[in-house]
């Protein structure tokens, strides 16, 4: 009796009558909805076929999971083409069991319905796909990030009466909001994550040099190591980014590379940074970098010695996951690095009154 019921409920659902689903561009909100339906057309046909109630339970279970996946986790085309594969193995299924005669014809009109869906999610999941591939293109047509800072570099006023300093570097620098740590200082910051000192190195001309600063902080080469290069071509990079800066005037500190760790691994296992970032690596280049700045009369920022610990790695309170600084972090790097300027612009110039003034945020 029950599945009678199922069966007269199934037959008295309502065709799909919304606009047709699944082109390139449609909404998340769309997919759902079309999503939803398939999923009351795959409960509502199994009761029309002896035994595909029981079945099919699995295979609508694990779609009811990855709906639930895809609502988190909107234009994630992995994520849907699991779903579609699993309306697939249902409609396999459908097919390969022995149907009742005479089979109600609403049922193969929902049938049919599902199978249009399907073919709606298939649409949607090559418009995502060709989305991503356009972005993908995007970023590789400025593998170099100059566009990041262009409009910005653009706005830059010429230097007053203070001396002003660009901050060039990866993640660890992007994320340092100069402005609350540092106070009354014409600090620019251009970093942007993710960077190779190759990378930097392509846009210095434009982040660095076109805006007029006095001197420049460099701070690259963990994800260069993290990326397998070269300690040689770090090393080279970086060596070509100092002549730059001469031949411009600018006065470079070099910042040492920092110490990871992988105390965080447990809540996030992403958090190992050790694993692609050898201790022993980091430490070469930074032995290499603070050479390179004394024999060239470059300044030499130690940020490693102040933050590592005695296992040899960043030390657990000044990161929340083994890379980048956190708020304590960045405290312990600015006195640092207020130095480190101080003597590339020479102990006469930072000790004038009108730079006495100036204060480090503390926090």
């Amino acid at each position: 009796m029950k599945a009678l019921i199922l069966l007269l409920v199934a037959w008295a659902l309502p065709a799909q009558t919304t606009a047709p689903a699944g082109s390139a561009g449609q909404g998340q909100k769309d997919v759902e909805q079309l999503a939803t339906r398939m999923l009351q057309l795959m409960e509502s046909t199994a009761v029309a076929i002896p035994g595909l109630t029981h079945a099919s339970e699995a295979l609508k279970q694990n779609a009811e999971t990855t709906f639930t996946a895809m609502r988190h986790t909107p234009q994630n085309a992995g994520v849907l083409y699991q779903f579609m594969n699993q309306i697939r193995a249902y409609l396999a299924l459908f097919d390969s069991m022995p149907r009742p005669d005479p089979f109600p014809a609403a049922v193969d009109q929902q049938y049919a319905e599902l199978r249009e869906g399907l073919r709606r999610l298939q649409l949607n999941f090559e418009g995502i796909l060709q989305q991503q591939n356009q972005a993908e293109q995007k970023r590789d047509s400025d593998p170099n990030s100059l566009k990041r800072y262009a409009e910005a570099d653009s706005k830059v006023q010429p230097p007053g009466k203070l001396p002003r300093v660009v901050f060039l570097g990866d993640s660890i620098m992007d994320a340092w909001r100069l402005n609350e740590y540092f106070i009354g200082r014409d600090f620019i910051n251009r970093g942007i994550a993710g960077q190779t000192t190759l990378q930097m190195l392509a846009r210095f001309r434009q982040d660095v040099v076109s805006v007029n600063p006095k001197a420049v902080v460099i701070l690259g080469g963990t994800n260069d190591i993290a990326a397998g290069v070269s300690a040689n071509q770090i090393e080279d990079n970086l060596t070509t980014i100092g002549d730059l800066a001469k031949a411009h005037g600018i006065r470079a500190v070099f910042a040492s590379i920092l110490p990871v760790s992988n105390y965080h691994k447990d809540a996030d296992p992403r958090s190992d940074m050790t694993a692609y970032r050898p201790v022993a690596v980091i430490q070469s280049i930074n032995a290499w970098l603070k050479n390179y700045c004394q024999s060239q009369g470059l300044v030499y920022m130690d940020y490693y010695s102040s933050m590592v610990d005695s296992a040899g790695q960043l030390q657990a309170d000044l990161s929340d996951d083994g890379l980048n600084p956190n708020s304590k972090g960045y405290r312990v790097m600015s006195p640092i690095a207020l130095e480190a300027i101080g003597r590339a612009l020479g102990d006469a110039e930072d000790n004038q009154p009108s730079k006495r003034r100036f204060r480090l945020l503390s926090k």
